[in-house]
C-alpha cells in the first residue's frame, strides 16, 4: 500500500524536501519571534512593565480582600496619613521664603507672564506674613502657620515640586490618582490593594472629609477606579459617621446576631456554588466588614475618653466652629491609625463648586483674609496631631504627608488682592517613618515662580511615597484594558535624597 496516497494534500507536501525545509524555516522564525516578544513582555503570560520589569500584582483573596500582604521590600513605614489641603496653599506665603519678593514689591514682574490662569497679572507682592527662622535648623516659615513652624526640625520639605495643570479638579486628580482625568485609582486604593490592612474590623482606607464637605474632585480623590471596589476609601468624619450603623430599636441584639450568623452561612453556601466569582466574594466581604463596623466605628469615633489636655492641644474649643470640627477630625485620624487602619486621608478644605478662599485655600482675592481663615482652621489641629503621634511613638512606623495640588503666583492678580494658580512651583512636606528630619530638598527660582534646582514632579512625589511604604512604583501594577497600569503611569522616580 502506498501510504502517501492516504495523506492529505498538505501532508504530502511535507514529504517533499523543499516544502519541508520551507515549513521548518518559517516555524523556526515563528518560535524565535515568540521568544523575542516574551523577552519584551508583550505576551500576556509574560507581561512586563514599561520599565522592562516583571509586574508585581498582589495575590488578593476575593474571600478576604483586606487581608494583610507583604510589601515589596522592608521599610519602617507600615501606615500612611495624608493631610490634603484643596485649593492650592501659597508656598511663598508659608514655607518657601523668597526675599526678592520684598525687594521688588509693587513692581512689574520681570520676564514673568502678563496673563495667567484667571486673567491679567498685577505687580509683584511680598509675602502677606513675615518669615522667621524656626527650630534649631533655622528654617524660615511665615507667621501664618506658627504651630507647624515650631515643628520644622521634624519635617522634610520638597520645594521644587511642579505639576502639569493649573485647574483644581485636574490638579486634585493628578496629585491623588496620578492622572488628570477621572476614573483612575487613588493613592490610598493602590496602597490597600498592595498591602491590605492589619485590622479586619475597620476599613483599610478611610477618607476623613472636611466638615464643609467634599473637595473639588469629590470621591475621585479616594476612589478605586478600575481596581476592585473593595479598595476605595470609606468616607466619614467626626461630625458625620457612616450611615446605618445603629441597630433599629425594634430589633434585639440577639435577633441581630442570629441574622448575621444566618447570612454568613447562606453566603458561604452561595460561594461554594460559584467559587470563581470574585465580584460575589468581594460584595460579601464588603457586607461583612460593614457588619463589623457597626461595633468598631462607634468605638473609634467616641472622643469622650480623650483627656482635657488633648482636647485643648488640638484646639477643639476656643476657636471657630470649623476649627473645632477639623480638630475632632484630626483626633479621629490618630485613633484610626492607632487601630491599624492602613491609609487615612484627612482633608482640610472642600467645595466642589469652588470657594475662592472661603471653603478652601483658593485665594484669588483677599488672600490676607482668606488664607488667614484657612490657617486658623488647619494650623493648630494639624500641628497637634503630628506632635501627638510623635509623643505616642507612632511616627516610628507611620508616614505623614502634607500636600496641596499646586502653588500660587509671586505677583497679584489684576484685582490687587489675590494670587493666581501656579503649577510651576509649590511646596509639600513629609515627616515620620523613613524620612529625613529638618531637611529641605529642591529650590524654586528667586520669585518662587518656577522649580529650578532638583525639580521634581507629582510622579516623583507619588513614587517616593510608595517607596516609603515598601512598594516599587514601577512594578505595582494592575492589568487593565491591555496595559499594566500603575499610579505613576510611565514616569517618575523615588527621590532617594529625602530618605533617612
Amino acid at each position: 500500500m502506498n501510504h502517501a496516497e492516504s495523506l492529505s494534500t498538505h501532508g504530502r507536501r511535507l514529504l517533499d524536501r523543499r516544502s519541508f525545509l520551507e515549513t521548518a524555516g518559517l516555524s523556526t522564525a515563528g518560535l524565535a519571534l515568540t521568544s523575542m516578544l516574551a523577552d519584551d513582555g508583550v505576551l500576556a503570560d509574560s507581561a512586563r512593565t514599561v520599565s522592562g520589569k516583571d509586574p508585581i500584582r498582589p495575590a488578593v483573596n476575593p474571600n478576604n480582600p483586606y487581608a494583610a500582604r507583604d510589601a515589596h521590600f522592608n521599610v519602617p513605614a507600615k501606615q500612611v496619613l495624608v493631610i490634603y489641603c484643596p485649593g492650592a496653599v501659597s508656598h511663598i506665603d508659608t514655607f518657601d521664603y523668597k526675599p526678592a519678593l520684598s525687594k521688588l514689591h509693587g513692581q512689574k514682574p520681570p520676564e514673568l507672564p502678563a496673563v495667567t490662569f484667571e486673567g491679567p497679572s498685577g505687580n509683584i507682592a511680598k509675602p502677606f506674613w513675615d518669615f522667621k527662622p524656626r527650630g534649631e535648623s533655622g528654617k524660615m516659615v511665615s507667621d501664618l502657620l506658627p504651630n507647624l513652624g515650631r515643628q520644622v526640625d521634624d519635617f522634610c520639605f520638597l520645594h521644587a515640586l511642579s505639576t502639569t495643570t493649573s485647574a483644581h479638579p485636574q490638579g486634585e486628580n493628578f496629585m491623588n490618582t496620578g492622572f488628570t482625568m477621572e476614573g483612575f485609582p487613588s493613592f490610598g486604593a493602590w496602597v490597600t490593594y498592595a498591602l491590605g490592612t492589619e485590622n479586619q474590623e475597620l476599613p483599610a482606607f478611610v477618607a476623613i472629609n472636611d466638615p464643609r464637605g467634599l473637595a473639588r474632585s469629590g470621591k475621585n480623590n479616594f476612589g478605586s477606579g478600575f481596581l476592585p471596589a473593595a479598595f476605595q476609601g470609606t468616607d466619614f468624619n467626626a461630625r458625620n459617621p457612616p450611615n446605618n450603623l445603629s441597630r433599629p430599636n425594634s430589633i434585639s441584639s440577639t435577633a441581630d446576631r442570629k441574622t448575621v450568623d444566618l447570612l454568613k452561612r447562606l453566603n458561604a453556601r452561595h460561594l461554594e456554588k460559584y467559587p470563581g466569582d470574585a465580584d460575589l466574594a468581594g460584595r460579601i466581604a464588603s457586607y461583612e466588614l460593614a457588619g463589623r463596623m457597626q461595633t468598631s466605628v462607634p468605638e473609634v469615633m467616641d472622643l469622650s475618653g480623650e483627656t482635657e489636655s488633648t482636647i485643648k492641644a488640638y484646639g477643639v474649643e476656643g476657636g471657630s466652629e470649623l476649627r473645632g470640627d477639623y480638630a475632632k477630625n484630626c483626633i479621629l485620624a490618630r485613633r484610626l491609625l492607632e487601630q491599624g487602619v492602613r491609609v487615612v486621608q484627612l482633608f482640610n478644605g472642600s467645595d466642589p463648586a469652588g470657594g475662592n478662599g472661603i471653603t478652601n485655600w483658593d485665594s484669588h482675592s483677599n488672600i490676607a483674609d482668606t488664607h488667614a481663615m484657612q490657617a486658623e482652621i488647619m494650623d493648630q489641629p494639624t500641628a497637634a496631631l503630628i506632635a501627638d503621634m510623635k509623643q505616642r511613638g507612632m511616627l516610628e512606623d507611620t508616614l505623614v504627608v502634607w500636600a496641596t495640588e499646586f502653588g500660587r503666583m509671586p505677583f497679584l492678580q489684576a484685582n490687587g488682592t489675590g494670587r493666581d494658580h501656579n503649577p510651576g512651583a509649590f511646596t509639600c512636606f513629609l515627616t515620620g517613618a523613613g524620612v529625613k528630619r529638618g531637611f529641605s530638598y529642591g529650590e524654586s527660582d528667586e520669585f518662587g515662580f518656577k522649580a529650578t534646582v532638583d525639580k521634581t514632579t507629582v510622579y516623583d512625589f507619588n513614587a517616593t511615597i510608595l517607596h516609603l511604604m515598601g512598594l516599587d512604583h514601577e512594578r505595582l501594577t494592575f492589568y487593565h484594558n491591555g496595559l499594566e497600569r500603575r499610579l505613576t503611569n510611565v514616569h517618575g522616580h523615588a527621590i532617594k535624597e529625602v530618605l533617612a
